[in-house]
């Protein structure tokens, strides 16, 4: 049995199945590990939902900020991206199906060494408190209000945690950190607003994951979301967003051994 963690797919089905060959992938003993943003921006965000959620147990997805996005329109509480590619999950027969078994993926898995989230954690959480954090997120979405948490989960303030946050703000800073931080102060005030290479910082701030000091350190970081970042290997980081909607590559890594896998994506955006 062999576990393939992949980076961003966006709806780019046809890079996701060429991958899955490659590497080839067993959903009989197999597991795949899929860093969240399934959807938006490819051609094919329908039947990528459709094919990981017939994986039943053999995948395990965290959410990103596009499958985030796609919650939030289909609730009515989203303000619609000009090019987003959703239409055809929101007119879809299984639409509500889809939605409901997307609300139920996770923030944040934790498996021995290893921990999955779309963009990062802020420095001042272990790996177990940001699994404790994921799980308040995670209860609200799943809950008989979700639809009120969508409705609040809109914005970047507060953009810094504080252990004595409550309700929404406290909600907000948990799916901010994990899903669309790329820089932070050493302190863990994020700054959402660039999106470049690591050179591109801000004064004052760092990669999340080059904070001193960071106690999530000790275990092994896998991540998606920055695709200006690249794909970057390092002892205790995955980062896996090679930018396959970019016309880039699409990557798995085993991580059993880290082997790697890639596929070319250059065909991706054709359609959209």
């Amino acid at each position: 049995m062999a576990t393939y963690a992949i980076g961003d797919v966006q709806g780019c089905f046809e890079s996701l199945l060429k991958l899955l060959e490659k590497c080839r992938f067993d959903p009989a003993g197999d597991r795949l590990w899929l860093v969240g943003d399934l959807v938006n921006r490819g051609p094919r965000s329908l039947d990528t939902l459709r094919f990981v959620r017939d994986l039943g147990p053999a995948a395990v997805t965290v959410l990103g900020n596009h499958d985030l996005y796609l919650l939030m329109v289909a609730a009515g509480s989203g303000r619609r991206s000009k090019g987003d590619t959703l239409d055809e999950i929101l007119n879809a027969p299984d639409c509500a199906d889809l939605l409901d078994w997307l609300r139920h993926r996770l923030l944040c898995h934790r498996e021995g060494e290893f921990c999955m989230v779309h963009a990062g954690l802020l420095p001042q959480w272990t790996v177990a408190r940001a699994r404790a954090l994921a799980a308040e997120v995670e209860a609200a979405l799943t809950g008989p209000a979700h639809q009120d948490f969508l409705a609040n989960l809109w914005g970047s303030e507060p953009a810094a945690w504080h252990e004595d946050l409550q309700g929404w703000p406290r909600l907000r800073v948990i799916v901010n950190a994990m899903t669309r931080m790329r820089f932070c102060s050493p302190a863990g005030v994020m700054e959402f607003k660039t999106k470049g290479e690591l050179a591109d910082a801000p004064p004052g701030q760092l990669p999340w994951f080059e904070v001193p000091g960071r106690l999530s350190s000790a275990d092994v970081l896998v991540i998606g979301h920055w695709s200006a970042l690249g794909l970057r290997i390092e002892p205790n980081l995955l980062a896996l967003d090679s930018g396959c909607f970019w016309g880039r590559h699409l990557t798995a890594v085993r991580l059993d051994d880290r082997a790697l896998f890639q596929v070319d994506c250059s065909t991706c955006q054709e359609g959209v």
